[in-house]
């Protein structure tokens, strides 16, 4: 056993240049003329892509969306309430300059909200579909999908108008998320199949077919955060417990202490993709892609050793983060193992997926090591010691440990911990390993 006469390192063991590092992280809003940006009110970046789309990010389909304050307010409240079918009731429905919510309680009767302007708010709207009145069009995310046409054979849940999110347009510009969002002629159906109700002060309310999931952190989005409870929210706004299932008809309790505004670290579940909310705030307190080139580049120039076959090894550029590289680290998930790709220690009759590492025989699945790219989903600026098992994504311990802890929305009613880079469940006793490298030798 030549463990103990080679050198191992632990990235953390690496003395990273802290005042140069520091420079870094301010957020590329920062950098640029403070005085003449925009306001932002935060950004929605989707669960399961390392920086981008497998295609690329083109247009209003990108992996992630900032909302800044818009030249001018669009954001809307509620005012009249028309019940029954009056000739005023099918107006606001016909008429395409009014927004209204329809309610359909039966063939006889529909209940219409009208809308008018608020010039206090701004609208975001997110769906599947790419009519206009959609900000940001979120297709179902396939876990590890390498390009688009791996996810287009599949049936989508996400609803195509599946929510919006309303930004108050003066300090502390408080963002509030709805469920569904207005169609093409400014108007929200909810259908005799929809669950909806009478609230107690006579208002309508209800929930769409496949629901918009809510799960605010505690602690906020920090190192120290610790997983929320997930909540359904209501066409109007409201807080509930989980209904049994995705489109169950009876709607979970009211929970009364709890509000749909949104906080840095949110995550909003659509049923085929999960955002994470951040806020303009949070974002500046959040390593940068520059920060985390850095620590790559600061972790390649410890020139880390393979110890079978003693070459260098190097993580490959941020934009090469789909293509295996010659010098790419390779990992063994069960003891963390650091080496080069080699072919030994392959176990012919376990189907050529678990290896025995040369190190210390323990035998397991051997991957290839990613860095993540998407800073976003860093609760903190740590160097990259750990890596999500079973996909190999690189991140900061505090990160990895994180989002271990996260009960995904998975189908119509399970839960699990997933990557939140590529989206694969996670696998192991953790769901994520400490790395361990070979120094060079010499």
């Amino acid at each position: 056993n030549n463990e103990k006469t080679v050198p191992q390192l632990l990235i953390r063991d690496l003395k990273f240049e802290k005042k140069s590092l520091a420079k870094l992280m301010f957020s590329p809003d920062q950098e640029n003329h403070p005085s003449k940006a925009p306001v932002k009110y935060g950004e929605l970046i989707v669960l399961g892509y390392n920086g981008s789309l497998p295609n690329g990010d083109r247009g209003r389909r990108k992996s992630r969306f900032a909302l800044f304050k818009r030249p001018k307010a669009n954001g809307v409240k509620p005012s009249t309430v028309h019940i029954a079918c009056t000739p005023q009731a099918a107006k606001a429905i016909s008429n395409k300059d009014q927004h209204s919510i329809s309610y359909t309680l039966s063939r006889a009767q529909t209940v219409v909200v009208e809308y008018t302007h608020d010039s206090n708010t701004d609208m975001f709207q997110i769906g599947r579909s790419t009519e206009s009145p959609i900000d940001f069009v979120v297709t179902d995310t396939v876990p590890g999908s390498q390009s688009n046409s791996d996810t287009q054979s599949v049936q989508s849940t996400i609803s195509r108008f599946a929510c919006r999110i309303i930004c108050e347009r003066n300090p502390p510009f408080t963002a509030r998320i709805y469920a569904a969002g207005f169609d093409s002629s400014k108007n929200i159906f909810l259908g005799e199949k929809a669950a909806k109700w009478k609230t107690s002060d006579g208002q309508m309310d209800g929930l769409t077919t496949n629901g918009v999931l809510v799960m605010h952190p505690r602690n906020g989005f920090t190192e120290d955060s610790k997983p929320g409870v997930w909540r359904e929210i209501s066409v109007c706004g409201n807080v509930f417990s989980l209904r049994e299932t995705r489109s169950a008809q009876q709607r979970g309790k009211m929970v009364e202490n709890e509000t749909n505004q949104l906080q840095d670290g949110s995550l909003i579940d659509l049923c085929g993709a999960t955002l994470l909310w951040r806020t303009a705030e949070g974002l500046s307190r959040t390593p940068t892609v520059k920060h985390l080139e850095a620590l790559r580049q600061e972790i390649n120039a410890a020139r880390p050793q393979c110890p079978v076959g003693f070459n260098t090894l190097a993580f490959p550029s941020m934009k090469r983060k789909d293509v295996v590289d010659e010098k790419q680290p390779w990992v063994y998930l069960n003891c963390g193992h650091v080496h080069g790709y080699h072919n030994w220690g392959n176990k012919e009759e376990r189907d050529g997926k678990d290896r025995e590492c040369p190190m210390c025989r323990s035998v397991g699945p051997y991957v290839p090591l990613w860095l993540g790219c998407e800073a976003g989903f860093y609760v903190d600026a740590g160097p990259p010691t750990h890596a999500f098992s079973p996909c190999g994504h690189v991140c900061s311990e505090k990160t990895t440990a994180y989002w271990s802890q996260i009960p995904l929305p998975h189908g119509t009613h399970t839960f699990h911990a997933a990557c939140p880079f590529c989206a694969h469940q996670l696998a192991g006793e953790q769901g994520y390993i400490r790395l361990i490298f070979q120094g060079p030798l010499d």
